[in-house]
């Protein structure tokens, strides 16, 4: 009796082998890990877009692709914890502008700023390719409470920027009743304190709420929901305040309400660093101004980083020189680290403000912000200390991708610098 011959199953002709990893070795370079001492001809492994070994005798795969950095340095691609890149294009021109909300009565914790993400920005390219940022939390403006903001991986050559984190803060200010449709710094201290007061409230009296059988609220029920991850403390509320007295009204805001706090802008942060680092409340800060720009502001120094970790503070480096760095400039924040070095910030401490403490305040550390196995292939390939004015990026990687794309700047040299045709 002939045995039959039994037919491969459809699901045994579908699958396709394995691809073969991809693995790239960078040897030779200056390895800055962050999360340990800097290793002299180091060599960092990746594959398939995770680094897999960062040390000075690793062994490397026979199948890597090897990439010599002699000479230079590498580092985690740099952090911007602050920014507006995919939200505002022209700030002069109106219809670009997507890093405001309307809100109501000054309240927008609901406003998700990306989803209206412009993901063609010309703005990414300049800030990866010549500023070594591979990461930025993108947040919106305005109002007492502006909304929620979004990590991005700022990935090129596989579709665009990518959404690491949504959301990742809650944005508010203190400082500028104005801004918060209040009189008084008093009346807008009041008034961020009822809309908590509220968000607070809400899950125990939710029916009465939505059937609107309670007192008028001091948010939309919206905004009462999104502070829900704030209260929880999944969620740090992000409170942008200058002045010494309105950072120490934001910290004991969050002591009373139990939320995470983090100071933005900082101006005078120095001043009470003590209140800061006992509460443990990081502060994001810059280091290129020293110019009191206005009454919260008198106590401005470049000192400032220095002071707050020498008290025990985390810091983060934001964007505060002239140029509208939160932008265009944004590539600047490197320049913004070195300045803090001039000023009394160590040279380690200021590479850690603009990688993992960033990436620590921001939820993602686990990811990025330094070089150590697990984490994605983000990092720099710079031609010397990246803190330097002369030194320049030539290689970024995200998510282990090298990205070629050209800058606008790139491209407009490119073309005056060509000869035009004859007709």
């Amino acid at each position: 009796m002939r045995t039959p011959r039994l037919l491969p199953t459809l699901a045994a002709l579908l699958v396709a082998p394995p691809a073969a990893a991809q693995v790239l070795a960078i040897t030779g370079g200056t390895v800055l890990p962050v999360v340990g001492p800097r290793i002299e001809r180091g060599t960092v492994v990746i594959t398939d877009g995770i680094i897999t070994a960062v040390g000075a005798a690793v062994a490397i795969p026979a199948n890597a692709t090897r990439i010599d950095a002699t000479g230079k340095w590498i580092t985690p691609g740099l952090i911007a914890v602050g920014s507006s890149l995919g939200l505002v294009e022209v700030g002069a021109v109106r219809p670009t502008r997507d890093g405001t909300a309307r809100g109501s009565d000054n309240i927008a914790a609901s406003f998700r700023a990306w989803d209206g993400l412009n993901p063609a920005s010309v703005l990414f390219a300049p800030a990866r390719q010549d500023g070594g940022i591979t990461t930025v939390a993108t947040w919106p403006s305005g109002h007492l409470i502006a909304g929620q903001a979004a990590v991005l991986d700022l990935r090129a050559e596989t579709g665009g920027p990518v959404i690491r984190r949504a959301p990742a803060l809650m944005i508010a200010q203190l400082g500028a009743p104005s801004d918060a449709g209040t009189g008084a710094r008093a009346e807008e201290l009041a008034k961020l304190r009822a809309v908590l007061t509220d968000a607070r409230a809400y899950p125990l009296a939710r029916a009465r709420i939505e059937t609107g059988a309670t007192r008028p609220l001091a948010a939309r029920i919206t905004d009462l929901q999104a502070l829900q991850p704030v209260l929880a403390r999944t969620l740090p509320l992000v409170i942008e305040a200058d002045k010494a007295s309105d950072i120490l009204s934001a910290v004991a805001l969050g002591r009373e309400f139990g939320i995470r706090i983090v100071i933005a802008g900082g101006v005078e942060a120095w001043r009470v660093a003590a209140q800061l680092a006992a509460a443990k409340v990081p502060v994001l800060a810059g280091a290129l101004n020293d110019i009191p720009g206005s009454f919260e502001t008198l106590g401005a120094t470049q000192e400032n980083l220095a002071r707050l970790r020498a008290a025990g503070v985390t810091v983060a480096i934001l964007g505060n020189g002239p140029g509208d760095e939160d932008a265009f400039n944004v590539r600047n924040l490197r320049y913004e680290a070195g300045n803090a070095v001039a000023y009394g910030l160590a040279w380690d401490e200021a590479l850690r403000a603009i990688t993992l403490a960033p990436a620590e305040i921001l939820g993602v550390a686990d990811k990025v912000g330094s070089l150590a196995p697990g984490r994605d292939a983000n990092l720099v390939i710079w031609s010397g200390d990246p803190f330097e004015y002369a030194t320049r990026p030539e290689q970024v990687f995200v998510r282990g991708i090298v990205s070629t794309e050209k800058t606008r700047q790139q491209l407009l040299t490119e073309r005056y610098l060509r000869p035009p045709s004859p007709r």
